[in-house]
Parts: C-alpha cells; sequence; structure tokens
C-alpha cells in the first residue's frame, strides 16, 4: 500500500525507501543489510495467515501495536536469543520512529511495545557478529603470551579495559587461595578461590596501593569475579614470562616493549588489539566504530554470550560490575552458590 511524506513524495515500498535514507545518511551496507533482513522478516510476518492470524497481509504502514506484539511473540515461541529479539525490536522501533518523522506513517506502534520488552542489549545493527568458535580460532592465532592473555582476560571476565590494566597482583588468586609473588591478596578474596577482584578505587591522576594510576575504574561497587580453569591457565603462562616491573605496586600487566615492566596503559592495549584484530579482517582504518572489534567489543562479547547462555541479567550486570545496592549484595552473600556455579557451568571455552 502507497503512503504519502510530509513533502508529498509517493512511497510504493516503505522498507525501501527507509534504505535509501539510510544511504543518503552515509549508514554502511552492513548497517542497511541488517536492517533489511529484519524489516523484510516482519513484512512477511504481517503477509502469512499462518504466522499473523490476528490481521494477514496487512503493510507494514497499518501495523499496530498488537500486530508488532504478535511478531515480537514469534520470535520467542522460535526460541531466539533475548539480545536477537531486542536487537530486532530495536531496528522496526527505528523504522517506525523514522517513518512517522518524514509524516509517511501516522504513530509509531513500536513506541509502546519498547516501554512493555524485557529485553535489553546493545542494539547497533552495524555490530559485528562474532561466533564463539570465530573468537576461539582467532585467539589461537595470538602467539604473543601478553597479547594473548591480555585479550583472554578482557573475553573472560567483561572487565573493561582500564579495569584491567588496574589490576595488581594482590587483587588475583590463581589456586588455593595462594597470592602471587610476595604480596597478600586481598582480604576480598579469602576463600573466594580463582578470582579477580576488580576495585572501584582506581582513578586517573590518584595514587592507589603506592601507584598513581592512568586510567580509572567505572564500577558501581567493586566485584569479586570468577577465574576459570582456562583463564588460570593463561595467566600462569604469563606470569612465567612477565618482566620485572617497575611499580611498588607490582601490576599484573606491563609491557614487554618500549615501555619494558612498566604498567600496560589503556593506549596499549587498545593498539595490541586493533591490531591483531586487523590482521583478521575485524578492524580497518574509516569502519565505524561499532563495526570494528575493538577492546570494548570483548565487552559486549561477554556480555552477550554469557547472557544468552544463562538467561539470568542479574549475575552479568553483577559480573560487569553495573549494579550496586541490595542487587549486588544478593550476589555478594552468597557468591559461592550462585555466582560461581552460574559462572563456571556457562562460560564458553577459549582454548
Amino acid at each position: 500500500m502507497a503512503v504519502e511524506t510530509a513533502d508529498g513524495e509517493v512511497v510504493e515500498d516503505p522498507v525501501a525507501y527507509f534504505l535509501q535514507d539510510m544511504t543518503y545518511h552515509g549508514k554502511t551496507e552492513r548497517t542497511r543489510d541488517a536492517y533489511e533482513r529484519v524489516l523484510r522478516r516482519f513484512e512477511a510476518f504481517l503477509a502469512d495467515p499462518e504466522a499473523n492470524p490476528m490481521d494477514a497481509e496487512k503493510a507494514v504502514s497499518a501495523a499496530s501495536h498488537r500486530d508488532c506484539m504478535a511478531w515480537i511473540h514469534s520470535l520467542r515461541q522460535a526460541d531466539a536469543a533475548d539480545s536477537t529479539v531486542a536487537t530486532y525490536a530495536s531496528y522496526l522501533h527505528r523504522f517506525y520512529a523514522y517513518m512517522t518523522q518524514v509524516g509517511a506513517f501516522e504513530a509509531n506502534p513500536m513506541t509502546l511495545v519498547m516501554e512493555e520488552m524485557d529485553e535489553q542489549i546493545d542494539t547497533n545493527p552495524s555490530r559485528r557478529e562474532i561466533s564463539v568458535a570465530e573468537m576461539r580460532a582467532f585467539l589461537r592465532e595470538v602467539h604473543h603470551p601478553l597479547d594473548h592473555a591480555v585479550m583472554f582476560t578482557l573475553l573472560k571476565t567483561g572487565m573493561r579495559v582500564g579495569e584491567l590494566c588496574n589490576l595488581d597482583c594482590r587483587d588475583v588468586v590463581l589456586a588455593d587461595d595462594t597470592p602471587l609473588g610476595d604480596v597478600s591478596n586481598r582480604a576480598q578474596l579469602d576463600g573466594r578461590g580463582p578470582s579477580l577482584y576488580i576495585s572501584v578505587e582506581p582513578s586517573a591522576g590518584a595514587t592507589t596501593n603506592g601507584e598513581r594510576r592512568t586510567a580509572s575504574n567505572k564500577r558501581k561497587r567493586s566485584t569479586v569475579v570468577p577465574v576459570d580453569e582456562e583463564l588460570t591457565t593463561v595467566l600462569t603462562r604469563w606470569l612465567a614470562v612477565r618482566p620485572d616491573v617497575t611499580s611498588p605496586a607490582n601490576p599484573l600487566f606491563v609491557s614487554t616493549s618500549g615501555s619494558w615492566g612498566d604498567r600496560l596503559t589503556t593506549d596499549m592495549v587498545h593498539h595490541l588489539v586493533e591490531r591483531h584484530a586487523a590482521e583478521r579482517g575485524w578492524h580497518r582504518a574509516g569502519a565505524d566504530s561499532e563495526e570494528n572489534v575493538t577492546p570494548h567489543y570483548f565487552r559486549h562479547f561477554f556480555t552477550t554470550h554469557l547472557r544468552d547462555r544463562t538467561g539470568d541479567r542479574g549475575i552479568v550486570k553483577y559480573l560487569r560490575g553495573d549494579v550496586g545496592g541490595d542487587i549486588i549484595d544478593t550476589y555478594t552473600h552468597n557468591w559461592g552458590d550462585r555466582v560461581r556455579e552460574t559462572y563456571e557451568r556457562n562460560i564458553y571455552s577459549l582454548l
């Protein structure tokens, strides 16, 4: 069914019109393709009397709130992951919002749907999708012990780059509550088993554990993150070759190049990740930041895959350090029974 914009332009195919405007706005081909796949799937749903018995053969311009809800329901019934449902809903919402803005549609039926939905995920459609198997193959091609350990830690914990750079050996226990080297581990790690302690304390320009820091941790509250057997193996290999450190804080990750023995900086981590990603074809100059694989992508990877595997948003938010107050207290008090068991049962294998 043809519609007309506020400027009087007749639109025979609203989806094609929207995709053309995305081109004018400079969106990449990857982004446009992602939108088209989802929008055409919704269009087919509206036209299928078996899939949409409520009102078959309805045009996208005439879709109602209930039509949109029926489509979301069909995705859930098809066992689509929460992240997929949320992503598809966001594409549809942006489509209707734009077509309403240009006057082609009277209203956005997805507005109320989005308010009612529980699924939440980073829904940028140009975000590269990498499977666990692909990421595993990528890591196997990284032979430098520091580079491998840094990327492995980011992928297994979902921590931010600054949080990784701020880790000291006192923040790590790998086996039998034994501290690393001659330092005493934090009391918060006592009895936790192999774990990392990510504190809210370090901030750029301030001194923590005897060293002035160049990066800030952005957690709402400090977090104890489990270390599984794979990460234990990788960190043990790194520690066997780690250079003598220059800081009294005894940082976990230090440079093996020009700043030999100095704590890694966020710039160093970005450089090493992006260099390896470029060799894999996952990073290129001039590409959308969301399309490139960067350290932040590893946090997105962790969130998406672990949440889809566990179905427990609370634990994933706890591990990411995104929640405070009573929610995080629930996991802190029941850490051994809930967090570690859930993490170890569901964390993906990268070796």
